[in-house]
């Protein structure tokens, strides 16, 4: 079952961080995508009459462009005017590009970091414009508010540049919000490794649960806002190149 947040560390508009949810394990080094939807609905959303955006895939991706031995890093939250640069320091470093999955307003407030992680080649994600770890209990008007809102809010901060993924708040997804993100062009995104670095348990905790969980899938989660991210940082530091030497590569989920 998908973990909620306390969301510790969050202002009070912004209800907390995604955690993580259970996926089966499917082994080492050999990773596929989810196959179909939970409603049984088509692979493929249809876009709104009038949209010129390509829709994309219903089904919540997992899975790694860069093939069996990829790896997706993802970074939750943000962007934030103090871990935000220190994330792009060390994947510059690394020379690793990772999905940003981005909160509506904090994009809004700070333009100038979206356009920094684009211009870096990394690839933007919507996180909704609240936060809302609830957002499957909640109707279908409110769902479409937060992650509409949240798309143009990250487009015009980036300077046009639009999500190619959504990432629902705490792994809340519904059949209704994959389907709208997939109508808009953002395919639903899901994590298979959880890294806990939100809890702040200590760098070698995060470390070593990235490690432990790793055969549970390509896509790591960790953050760059909701609090002190010093952890995080120090434990992408220690992951990455050990990653590497390991024989992973880098991509993004697929779309």
């Amino acid at each position: 079952m998908a973990r909620r947040s306390d969301g510790r560390g969050w202002n009070s508009k912004l209800v907390g961080a995604a955690l993580g949810v259970t996926l089966l394990a499917t082994g080492a080094s050999v990773w596929t995508a989810q196959a179909g939807t939970a409603d049984g609905s088509s692979p493929e959303a249809t876009a709104p009459a009038g949209n010129h955006v390509r829709p994309t895939a219903v089904a919540i991706a997992h899975a790694s462009d860069a093939g069996t031995r990829g790896i997706n890093i993802t970074i939750d939250d943000g962007p934030d005017p103090e871990w935000t640069p220190q994330v792009l320091d060390v994947l510059r470093e690394y020379g690793v590009k990772a999905t940003f999955c981005m909160v509506g307003p904090q994009a809004q407030a700070h333009p100038d970091l979206v356009k920094k992680v684009v211009a870096a080649g990394h690839r933007l994600c919507d996180h909704s414009v609240s936060h809302d770890t609830a957002m499957d209990k909640k109707s279908e008007a409110y769902q479409s508010q937060q992650i509409l809102d949240a798309e143009r809010l990250i487009t015009k901060a980036s300077g046009g540049v639009r999500p190619m993924y959504y990432r629902a708040p705490g792994g809340a997804f519904t059949p209704y919000s994959r389907k709208l993100a997939a109508s808009r062009g953002m395919r639903p995104l899901g994590w298979n490794v959880d890294s806990k670095d939100f809890e702040r348990p200590g760098t070698e905790t995060i470390v070593a649960t990235v490690e432990r969980e790793l055969p549970n899938g390509p896509t790591l989660l960790f953050h760059d806002a909701g609090g002190d991210r010093t952890q995080t940082v120090e434990a992408l530091r220690r992951v990455l190149p050990r990653l590497k030497e390991q024989g992973y590569s880098f991509g993004f989920p697929v779309r």
